[in-house]
């Protein structure tokens, strides 16, 4: 076996051309001339990598906070100042039209609670329907609770209808509105109506009355204020109980078995 032939350095200079020709590269272009050959001029060492990429400089003069993250916005409290919520529910029905911290705003219009207080039976929906205009719950979800009330045979006289939310919103953010404090101000609601049941329809409600989704649709812990408790029941909301005759069939069963 014979010794590979060594090349001549123009051979390889040759063959390096060749090499980066297959790879699509033989043209190197630049702004300026450079004289690849000129010898370095005294007194200037050679460029290294590390002095084309020096290291960052420390920041100076920097206290503690100005390396801390930004402290999150503080959310503004629903109704403001709990000291200055009213302390009866006709007071408090009227204010729920005109407290401007109440919400954003919207293209749906605000809608009062409706009933008297120590009513029979209280029923709690998450927001108005979008079709109410003057009237909580005059629209086909209302049409079908009123023949549910007439199958518990119960007259709406007898019946506190309220809302969690003051107006309509297509897409409500519960975290944030929990944050916010609407299940406090729903509590204080429940207080001032002073009903002998509660029934809430609609799951995003029964965390801000302390129950946990993950229990299911059971029975909800009893509402307690000042001493006093109120039997709860949990269901889902009247949409999808209208839309669903097995989660209408579940709630039957649960009514019953409530107010045996």
């Amino acid at each position: 076996m014979t010794a590979p032939k060594s090349r001549t350095l123009i051979e390889e200079f040759a063959a390096a051309q060749a090499w980066w020709a297959d790879a699509g590269v033989d043209q190197d272009f630049d702004d300026l001339a450079t004289d690849w050959l000129a010898a370095p001029e005294p007194g200037i060492a050679p460029a290294s990598a590390d002095a084309a990429n020096p290291p960052p400089s420390e920041p100076k003069n920097l206290s503690p906070r100005a390396n801390a993250a930004p402290e999150p916005a503080e959310i503004p409290r629903l109704g403001g100042e709990k000291s200055k919520w009213p302390g009866d529910l006709t007071a408090f029905q009227s204010w729920w039209l005109t407290e401007p911290s109440l919400d954003a705003g919207g293209s749906f219009p605000r809608i009062a609670p409706r009933g008297a207080a120590e009513a029979k039976l209280m029923i709690i929906v998450a927001e108005p329907e979008e079709q109410d205009s003057e009237r909580l719950l005059s629209g086909p979800l209302g049409a079908f609770l009123g023949n549910m009330l007439a199958a518990m045979g119960l007259s709406a006289e007898n019946v506190y209808f309220a809302a969690v939310l003051p107006r309509h919103l297509p897409m409500p953010d519960w975290a944030h509105l929990q944050a916010a404090g609407i299940g406090e101000l729903l509590h204080h609601h429940i207080a001032l109506a002073r009903p002998n049941k509660i029934c809430v329809l609609g799951r995003n409600i029964w965390p801000l009355l302390g129950h946990d989704l993950a229990q299911g649709a059971a029975f909800l812990p009893d509402f307690n204020h000042e001493g006093r408790s109120v039997p709860t029941l949990g269901a889902e909301g009247l949409a999808e109980l209208l839309r669903s005759p097995p989660r209408r069939k579940r709630f039957w069963q649960r009514w019953l078995e409530w107010t045996a």
